[in-house]
């Protein structure tokens, strides 16, 4: 798989992760578990090793920690998760037990969830990467209306990462996030990238332009995880899904030729004629 540079180190990461919202939160028998082992694995097995988490995703931080250790993953595996609660104890404890829960003595990416009470979580997280508890530490939201907040905090703040929407049909975040990530030496995580699975549906019934089948690309879910990854500043997207076909898939992305500008210009251009 393709890699981008961390700036703050540069470290080397897959460009194409795992995102566990709604897709590891389960409590089910072996068929639901086996399913999710192969995502794990067919993650690693593309060159990828970015796992996305959050105590706000019910079981997945469990159940990323119990099938990491099944397959004997947390070498291979850069493990990201969250702090989504308010005050400096109740943000201790609860990255203490996402720790325990993920299998780790180290967390490779702490961020804080939809900037809730970012402040006081931040401080920890400089304390915690100092003392070496956590490599890097990071800001994340969902939406776009965050986006005000977001560069306000990435202006003041010194950040490892970011974590946001950018999509296809969600392009608001190029207009001047990413180029003060840059600017500011900040790695750029992007979620939701098929806005919930909407995406999809906007093209259901629809061919792949033959331009686009003749540059290797097989797939709308590669078509769209490329158009992100051609803007230069995104380090990673974290696509998530609870089939391994899908992940299978959205990985493959990460491993072609990206898009350059004019190329993903023209993508855009498609997708607006839709």
């Amino acid at each position: 798989m393709l890699t981008r540079p961390i700036p703050r180190t540069g470290e080397a990461l897959p460009v194409v992760g795992i995102g566990t919202w709604q897709g590891f939160d389960i409590s089910g028998g072996e068929s639901e578990r086996s399913a999710r082992r192969e995502i794990l694995a067919a993650l690693f097995a593309a060159g990828g090793t970015v796992i996305d988490a959050s105590p706000m995703y019910g079981r997945a931080e469990a159940v990323v920690g119990e099938e990491l250790t099944e397959i004997s993953g947390h070498e291979r595996a850069f493990v990201a998760t969250k702090v989504w609660t308010r005050g400096r104890s109740r943000g201790i404890r609860q990255m203490g037990d996402s720790m325990q829960l993920l299998g780790v003595n180290t967390i490779d990416l702490m961020q804080i969830h939809n900037l809730v009470d970012w402040s006081t979580q931040l401080d920890t997280l400089h304390a915690w990467r100092d003392e070496g508890r956590i490599r890097y530490v990071g800001i994340t939201h969902y939406t776009t209306s965050a986006f005000d907040e977001m560069e306000d905090v990435m202006r003041r703040e010194t950040l490892d990462f970011v974590q946001l929407p950018y999509s296809i049909g969600l392009t608001g975040a190029a207009e001047r996030l990413l180029p003060l990530a840059v600017d500011r030496g900040v790695a750029v995580i992007i979620n939701r990238p098929f806005e919930g699975g909407g995406l999809f549906a906007s093209v259901r019934g629809e061919a792949l332009p033959g331009w686009a089948r003749e540059a290797g690309c097989v797939s709308w879910s590669q078509f769209f995880l490329e158009f992100i990854l051609a803007h230069p500043a995104v380090t990673c997207v974290i696509p998530g899904t609870s089939n391994p076909e899908n992940a299978l898939a959205a990985l493959v992305a990460g491993s072609k030729r990206l898009p350059d500008e004019a190329e993903a210009r023209r993508m855009h251009e498609h997708w607006q004629r839709l």
